[in-house]
Parts: C-alpha cells; sequence; structure tokens
C-alpha cells in the first residue's frame, strides 16, 4: 500500500515552515522569512521546485481567520485562496486552518516531556483551550463529545483588553490613545510586550533600558528594573486572559499555553500566572482544579497541520 504524501505548514507573521510528510515520516522541511515573499503560493513554489513527488494532500496552519476556504491573513499582507492552491499542486483538497487550529490538533501527537506543567490541576472530562502568544495572539477551543477532543477556531485574541486595576485603567487609556481599539493581543504578544514597556517608561513608571531601546535585546532578556517589571506584568494579564478562556469554554479537560513567550520564560511563568488565572471570585476553586501547560514544542502548528491532512 502506497503511504501518502502531505505536505505540511506553519504560516506566521514572522515565519513559514514548510515540510514534506512520507506518512509520519518527515522527508524534508524549509523555514522561510514570511514577509520577504509576495504569496504562500510562492513559498510552496519554490519550495517544491527541487522535490520531485506527487502530493496527496495538503494543509496549512495560517495566522488569521478561515473563511470559506480562504484566509486573509492577521500579520502578514496575504490572502490566502486554498481552492488556488490546491489547483496549483494538484491535489483534490487543500486543508486552510487558523494557526491556533492547528496547534490544537498538533497537542494530541505531543509527548509528556514536550509540556511544562504549570497546574498539575485534577484528571477530568470536558472541553479543553488553547492561548498562545506570540507575534500576536491567538486562542482555540476543543470540544470534548464524551470520546473526542474537536479543534475549532476564534479570534479571542481581538477581544476587549479587561483592566483589573487603576494602573490597568491607564495602560487601557495610553493604549487607548496609541490604537483606539484595545485587544489582549495589543498587550499578549511579542509587540504587546513592548507596548507596557512603553507606557511604563513614557508614564515616569520606570527608567528606559538602552538595550531594549535601541532594540539589541528582548525585554525579556533584560534584568532591569523596568524589564522585570514589564514581564512579571505581563504574565500576568496572560494567566488572566487564559483564566477568562477557560471560562469561556469550560475548559475542565486542561488550558494549554503555546506561542514563541512562554516557553523562553517558563521558570517565571507559574506564580505570577496561576495567581491571575485563579482570581476569578466565587469560580477560583473550579479554575484550580484546571490542569495548564505550556507547549514546550515550537512545531506543535506544522505536526496539527500534518494530522489535519491525513483526515482528507
Amino acid at each position: 500500500m502506497q503511504s501518502m504524501v502531505i505536505l505540511a505548514g506553519d504560516i506566521g507573521g514572522t515565519k513559514t515552515h514548510l515540510a514534506l510528510f512520507d506518512g509520519d515520516k518527515r522527508v524534508v522541511e524549509k523555514r522561510f522569512p514570511s514577509r520577504e515573499f509576495a504569496s504562500l503560493g510562492v513559498i510552496v513554489q519554490e519550495f517544491l521546485a527541487q522535490e520531485k513527488v506527487q502530493l496527496s494532500a495538503a494543509s496549512f496552519g495560517i495566522a488569521g481567520p478561515v473563511r470559506g476556504g480562504k484566509c486573509i491573513a492577521t500579520n502578514l499582507p496575504w490572502i490566502v485562496d486554498g481552492k488556488e492552491i490546491a489547483k496549483n499542486l494538484g491535489v483534490e483538497k487543500v486543508g486552510l486552518l487558523n494557526d491556533l487550529e492547528a496547534n490544537a490538533y498538533g497537542i494530541s501527537v505531543l509527548r509528556a516531556e514536550e509540556f511544562h506543567v504549570l497546574n498539575e490541576g485534577e484528571v477530568q472530562e470536558g472541553n479543553q483551550a488553547l492561548v498562545s502568544a506570540g507575534t500576536g495572539l491567538g486562542e482555540a477551543g476543543l470540544f470534548f463529545d464524551g470520546k473526542h477532543h474537536t479543534p475549532f477556531a476564534c479570534e479571542g485574541g481581538h477581544a476587549d483588553f479587561a483592566p483589573r486595576s487603576e494602573e490597568e485603567v491607564a495602560l487601557f487609556q495610553f493604549l487607548q490613545k496609541r490604537f483606539g481599539h484595545v485587544s489582549y493581543e495589543r498587550i499578549l504578544s511579542g509587540p504587546g510586550m513592548k507596548n507596557i514597556y512603553d507606557f511604563l517608561v513614557e508614564t515616569g513608571r520606570g527608567e528606559r533600558d538602552p538595550d531594549v531601546d535601541s532594540g539589541e535585546r528582548f525585554i525579556s532578556q533584560q534584568e532591569s528594573s523596568v524589564c522585570l517589571r514589564a514581564v512579571d506584568w505581563f504574565i500576568s494579564m496572560y494567566g488572566a486572559e487564559a483564566g477568562n478562556t477557560a471560562l469561556k469554554f469550560m475548559s475542565l479537560g486542561g488550558v494549554f499555553i503555546g506561542g514563541g513567550i512562554a516557553p523562553k520564560i517558563a521558570s517565571k511563568m507559574r506564580d505570577h500566572f496561576m495567581k491571575a488565572f485563579i482570581e476569578k471570585g466565587r469560580f477560583a476553586e473550579l479554575l484550580l482544579s484546571i490542569p495548564v501547560k505550556i507547549i514546550l514544542n515550537e512545531e506543535t502548528a506544522l505536526l496539527g497541520a500534518h494530522a489535519f491532512a491525513k483526515k482528507f
């Protein structure tokens, strides 16, 4: 029996990661700087130029809402059309998934050591949720039907930021002047951490860090008091929004924290994150029962796109 040859991709605002799978074996892969290309189609064409293969299926996770088989990328000037790509690849269908939906499909293939546990919680059946801060803020759910978890996409990262204190009200007002609408993504993302830093230094709450201002170092890498405060505050608001998502999806089966930021600051996350996660008044006990884990495998979306394509 001939194995399936699958093209899978993780399409982000910063990089595009493509891989060919022969069955479950990854045979070739390459990463591309997304913004240096006019479209996903151009990247795929370049990737496959040296590969003499007959594809069985293809699937891509992409940062943006997928509607009618098309996606207008949130952080890229691209419109991705699944039907057009399928025609160019000579396959019957191309799976086009929101990147967090792809991440959610990938969770099931990860090993225990590919998670960092923030809260053991209780082993209990129920929906699951995924909250992922990186270039932007993505969220997804996994509906539990009594036997299986089925991922579904949402755009919860663009919902209104909810301040919890007078200082967060001041942060909201600062960002409202800058952006108009203040979503959680304006805070819980790489650019969002810089927004927190800008607020602290521009309102006299901290002294500038020259390495951050020059672009030489990331805020999370610095030991200056303003950067440490920005990171701690970021973590607290990350926990608060993860708790919001857990309540909205009733995610008793677990909450997963994805994206590129959390693994880099995992050692700092437990206290501030979990304190904010459970601070929901009468529902604190319920939230404390939910397992919370950081995903350490940065290729989860790629693995999820591959897993989804195998369903064709």
